[in-house]
């Protein structure tokens, strides 16, 4: 029987010691999404308790690719907290496990949105350009993907750009989202390229996405004043 309690006390234990644990599903392989979600809402509630504050969620796995790699079928979703944002300045990443760095695009609600695309660009106020810092607690990167789930989806920090007015993208933002392309570069050297559309055909596609979810799931809703990171464009 799936103890979540145990697994929450000791993915937040882990969290707060930089360190890494062995995947929950090695020993416990009936560990399935929902549990995986059950022990999320936990470790969010620890985490709330110890003063942090949603800022909004974030969306990983939007790339199909990847799915098979972690035996996932679907996105995933967890927190991001005021704590784990960083909106100017540098960002240190000696206290994650494994970081890894995805470029994606945030988008800023002024309203609860819809789940269509339509009504989810009348509820975007911004958009930036931003990078998730993922982190795994479980050694190699290897794990299943209700792991992930507990594991905060894998959330460490998240790197907000400037801030653009949805009206700067022009007369169609949506196929905006969905063509642009970018690289990756470290150091002045390419290692990654990309395009909006691998974020599961756009990332309004991903917003909604979420908004399905979370109905199916019962957990709250998308709200005003929420930001959301859509998933990464390029390879982590």
């Amino acid at each position: 029987m799936t103890d979540i309690t145990e697994i929450a006390r000791r993915l937040q234990a882990a969290r707060e010691e930089s360190r890494q644990l062995e995947p929950i599903s090695a020993a416990q392989p009936e560990l399935d999404l929902a549990a995986g979600y059950s022990v999320l809402e936990l470790c969010h509630r620890a985490r709330v308790a110890k003063g942090a504050s949603p800022v909004g969620r974030k969306i990983g796995f939007t790339n199909a690719a990847m799915w098979d790699r972690y035996g996932v079928r679907d996105p995933i979703w967890g927190y991001v907290y005021d704590d784990s944002v960083i909106r100017s300045g540098q960002c240190s990443v000696g206290r994650f496990t494994e970081p890894r760095i995805e470029p994606e695009i945030i988008f800023h609600f002024r309203g609860a949105p819809p789940p269509d695309p339509r009504g989810i660009l009348a509820s975007i106020d911004w958009v930036a350009h931003g990078f998730e810092l993922v982190q795994s607690p479980f050694p190699g990167w290897k794990f299943q993907g209700a792991d992930a789930v507990a594991a905060g989806s894998l959330h460490a920090a998240l790197v907000v750009g400037e801030q653009v007015p949805l009206a700067d993208l022009g007369g169609d933002p949506e196929q905006v989202l969905r063509d642009f392309t970018l690289s990756l570069l470290c150091n002045g050297e390419p290692r990654e390229t990309g395009k909006g559309s691998n974020v599961l055909g756009n990332p309004l596609a991903a917003v909604a996405h979420l908004i399905a979810l979370l109905q199916r799931s019962g957990h709250p809703p998308l709200q005003a004043g929420e930001l959301v990171t859509t998933g990464t464009i390029t390879a982590a």
